[in-house]
């Protein structure tokens, strides 16, 4: 046990009872804990297998690899339609991670035989996303920010193609456009300072 881990679960203002049952359920496998992102991270051999964190409504389990998971139950949940990876086990309550232990720690034990397997998620290429129609103007008619958002990284290239086909207008998507160009010129990703 991390004594990081402790203090997250001490602080944790709703759902410290669930945490620690779940952070017990997931220690039996012989999982490294830590702390990272500011939430209980367990490892094999310094390779994330599962995250716990809590939201409003729910806490949860999220397996990094969970795409892979053969989900028979049809509990793993797929935070948003960008996650290509991590799936989510949810809980309300300790009634719901009662029921659902079986089906966790079966989960678990999939997950780090997954990763000692060396299993791979296959990941979109940054290709497959569509390009904004701002953006590609920009990109056909300045051949620097071409090649400059050609050599970002796949995670920085989908990252702006994201964040900017999120925009519902037009003129959003535009205004995003302009206000990022000089990061891409720069070789940097949306978030890089």
């Amino acid at each position: 046990m991390n004594h990081k881990v402790d203090a997250f679960i001490g602080r944790a203002e709703k759902w410290q009872e669930e945490f620690d049952k779940l952070r017990n359920i997931i220690l039996e496998s012989q999982l490294t804990e830590s702390l990272k992102w500011g939430v209980p991270c367990y490892s094999l051999h310094d390779k994330n297998i599962i995250l716990m964190h809590g939201f409003k409504d729910y806490c949860a389990v999220l397996f990094f690899k969970g795409a892979l998971i053969n989900d028979i139950h049809g509990v793993l949940i797929q935070q948003t339609d960008n996650v290509q990876a991590a799936r989510q086990m949810r809980f309300t309550s300790m009634k719901d991670i009662n029921k659902m232990k079986n089906i966790l720690v079966n989960y678990i034990h999939e997950a780090i035989e997954l990763e000692q397997s060396g299993a791979k998620v296959q990941y979109k290429k940054a290709t497959e996303y569509p390009v904004p129609e701002e953006f590609q103007e920009k990109l056909d008619t300045l051949p620097a920010l071409r090649t400059a958002f050609d050599s970002l990284t796949p995670g920085r290239q989908r990252g702006y193609l994201l964040y900017f086909a999120a925009a519902k207008q037009s003129k959003t998507r535009a205004s995003r456009v302009e206000k990022y160009m000089k990061h891409i010129l720069a070789g940097k990703g949306l978030d890089d300072e």
